[in-house]
């Protein structure tokens, strides 16, 4: 089955309608809805999209079965669950919301409307990532014991020239929340779920309400040890992951918003031989990267097929992430998860 896809938002939703039309078996974008109509023909016009500024008119069309959410944080809860109100299954942008209270809200409306929300986190789709999942897969990994994460970008004047972005209204985080939480994605999909954490956060490079600043220590619920370095305040953009296991160190591409897209550097620590793992690596089998591959294991999701689509389930985890990081850096203790109703940001972190 082909899906009809509306896109909310013609900024990061270009890079979003670039992936649909390389998928037209699965996808056909028919609307871009933006309230800068110039900024939406700009990005439509070259390929016969449709475009309108009003929100109604894509939630009324009965041909479209999908809206692809690529708004500012603060509009995806009421967005999504209009959507989900209308019939559609939902595609939405990082952060999916920002509370838990918000997440087991928006699993209540899923269910009861039989509609999908599937979060992006792109960071998941690539040569690299889809290597270390074969030798994975093959036992030449074994038990993770250690690693690091760097979100280390360059975020000015320019970036902050956004009226919403830096404040609590409107970007409803800061560096934790709109940048790290990709690379922080990863680590759970790679290694489970995160078992504690204990964060520190400040607000260095700009004059702004939200942390540009981070730094935390993770531990998995298998017992690896992982640290975070987040800033906005570095000289040029870079992403990088670095993992020790038992068979191997693995260290990521270190491109910024994309960094699965390319093989990684893998490292055979002994008894395992290099061999072993390059003889492996030639096997890994070929993937689409990035929003491509996103995409692509969602449309598996929606025929009912075994996928590895990023489910509403990965959302509420990688929120959960955040909020127990600011409770800990708050609080200046580690915070353990999971989190419940109970728990004091269960319903936001934003500050009072």
């Amino acid at each position: 089955m082909t899906y009809k896809v509306a896109i909310l938002g013609a900024g990061i939703g270009a890079q979003h309608l670039d992936a649909f039309l390389a998928l037209p078996n699965l996808f056909e974008p028919v609307l871009v809805c933006d309230l800068d109509l110039d900024r939406a023909h700009s990005v439509a016009d070259p390929f016969g999209v449709a475009v309108t500024s009003d929100l109604e008119t894509v939630l009324s069309r009965e041909d479209i079965d999908m809206v692809d959410i690529c708004l500012p944080p603060h509009l995806h809860l009421a967005v999504t669950l209009a959507a989900l109100d209308a019939g559609k299954s939902v595609i939405c942008e990082k952060p999916l919301v920002t509370s838990l209270a918000d997440c087991d809200r928006l699993a209540a409306k899923a269910k009861s409307a039989g509609r999908h929300v599937f979060p992006v986190f792109q960071y998941r789709f690539g040569q690299g990532m889809a290597q270390l999942l074969h030798l994975v897969e093959h036992g030449l990994a074994g038990r993770c014991y250690a690693g690091s994460l760097e979100t280390h970008w360059n975020r000015g004047t320019e970036y902050y020239a956004v009226d919403w972005r830096g404040t609590w209204s409107g970007e409803q985080g800061g560096a934790l929340l709109g940048h790290a939480i990709h690379i922080h994605d990863l680590i759970s999909a790679i290694l489970g779920p995160i078992a504690r954490v204990h964060a520190e956060t400040a607000t260095l490079v700009k004059k702004i309400e939200t942390e540009d600043c981070a730094a935390l220590t993770l531990r998995t619920e298998t017992d690896a040890l992982i640290t975070s370095s987040v800033t906005l305040g570095a000289a040029d953009n870079t992403s990088r992951l670095r993992l020790a296991f038992e068979g191997f160190t693995v260290e990521s591409d270190h491109t910024p918003y994309a960094p699965a897209t390319k093989p990684w550097r893998f490292t055979a620590r002994e008894p395992t031989s290099q061999t072993e793992i390059d003889q492996a690596l030639e096997e890994t089998p070929a993937v689409q990267p990035a929003f491509q591959g996103l995409f692509s294991e969602i449309a598996k999701s929606l025929d009912g097929k075994p996928s590895k689509a990023v489910t509403l389930e990965d959302g509420r985890r990688s929120v959960e992430l955040v909020t127990a990081a600011y409770h800990s850096a708050r609080t200046g203790m580690p915070v353990t998860l999971p989190l419940g109703a109970n728990h004091p940001l269960y319903d936001g972190w934003q500050p009072s």
